[in-house]
């Protein structure tokens, strides 16, 4: 009878709330699977966002009992573990020789930060603290790893939120990309081709550039480890002497983080933490900072057609967000939708790795800047 008493005082516990929880997490895993979104991390957050609202679930800590979510939390997010760990596969897929053939990519993956930068002016205007609203912006960054180190480092209290925003973006970027790239170029700037010369950086060189651009990070900022995790992973696929790591750092590791990260961060996907109006205008806010990254990097390209001989493509500046290699292959798509002989996937490609290198430094950039401006 003590059972059956417990059992229907926890059904009892039930709220709308939940449900609508459940129903978010219902949704995720639809996107997952029938739409084939991001697979590997909605659908361990859709998951783990169903599990954490059932009253006996025991995933999250109630009371003196500490939840296996809650640990895995404290343990690999909110030292910051995790991320990092990622950021080793992510740098062993990386290929940087598309932007090391071309330098001035450079300057596309910073335009296209603009939208961090706009959206934190933004969220300061809704009233958000100065802590949560860096780390709304740095959705902006496309890039869900740099996301959850700044939110946790600024201790946002909307880091669930956050990072849902930050990954759903980054899947939805074949949606929200192209119709704002339609709205600011012409069929006719759609259609400039772009010659590339393949094989054109030594070896040498790609060893040299992860280890030096760590070293010019860690002079000029205090938040290194974010460059220096990727660089790392990065050395390892160009080194050629340890072809089974980075290998294995691009899938066994990347893929069990992912994993690991997707349904560790649902312990602050509670209904309690989520369903809030903050929620929803931290979501509108995501959306705002990926269409002005893509606005930011087209009209920095439009604007650099007006000085140089050999025209860009524009919609290259659009691939300078960090979404790897989703937006190289929405610009490669748009490309030859204009035109079947336009091939921009190499362009895209080297603007879409510098994004990520931008995406990391305007993570660190945030973190340096918060404490100062509370001064």
């Amino acid at each position: 009878m003590n059972f059956l008493s417990e059992l229907f005082a926890n059904v009892g516990n039930v709220t709308w709330q939940h449900a609508v929880m459940w129903c978010i997490g219902g949704v995720l895993i639809y996107l997952a699977i029938a739409k084939k979104m991001e697979p590997a991390l909605l659908l361990p957050i859709g998951f783990g966002t169903i599990l954490v609202n059932l009253p006996l679930s025991g995933a999250v800590t109630q009371g003196k009992e500490v939840g296996v979510l809650t640990l895995l939390f404290d343990s690999g997010i909110a030292n910051e573990l995790f991320p990092l760990l990622l950021f080793i596969g992510i740098g062993a897929m990386i290929d940087f020789e598309p932007l090391l053939s071309n330098p001035k990519l450079f300057l596309f993956g910073a335009a296209a930060q603009f939208g961090i930068f706009f959206t934190l002016s933004m969220a300061r205007l809704f009233n958000f603290d100065l802590h949560d609203a860096a780390s709304i912006a740095i959705i902006g960054a496309a890039d869900g790893p740099t996301s959850i180190f700044v939110a946790n480092v600024l201790n946002s209290q909307y880091i669930g939120a956050i990072t849902v925003a930050a990954y759903s973006y980054m899947a939805l970027v074949p949606i929200v990309q192209p119709p704002v790239i339609r709205l600011l170029t012409t069929k006719t700037e759609r259609r400039i081709r772009m010659a590339y010369t393949p094989g054109s950086v030594s070896k040498t060189t790609k060893i040299l550039f992860p280890v030096l651009i760590t070293a010019v990070v860690g002079i000029v900022s205090n938040r290194s480890a974010l460059v220096g995790f990727l660089m790392f992973g990065n050395l390892l696929r160009e080194c050629g002497v340890l072809n089974s790591l980075s290998d294995a750092a691009q899938n066994v590791l990347s893929n069990l983080i992912t994993l690991i990260l997707g349904i560790t961060i649902t312990a602050h996907m509670t209904a309690a933490e989520f369903l809030r109006v903050d929620t929803l205008l931290i979501l509108g806010l995501g959306l705002i900072a990926f269409v002005f990254d893509t606005v930011g990097g087209v009209l920095f390209a439009k604007i650099m057609n007006l000085f140089v001989k050999n025209k860009v493509n524009p919609m290259i500046g659009a691939a300078g967000i960090s979404a790897f290699p989703m937006s190289a292959r929405v610009i490669q798509k748009m490309g030859l939708e204009a035109d079947p002989q336009n091939h921009l996937l190499m362009h895209a490609v080297g603007a879409n790795v510098a994004g990520q290198i931008a995406s990391v430094l305007a993570g660190g950039m945030i973190l340096n800047l918060v404490p100062q401006l509370l001064k």
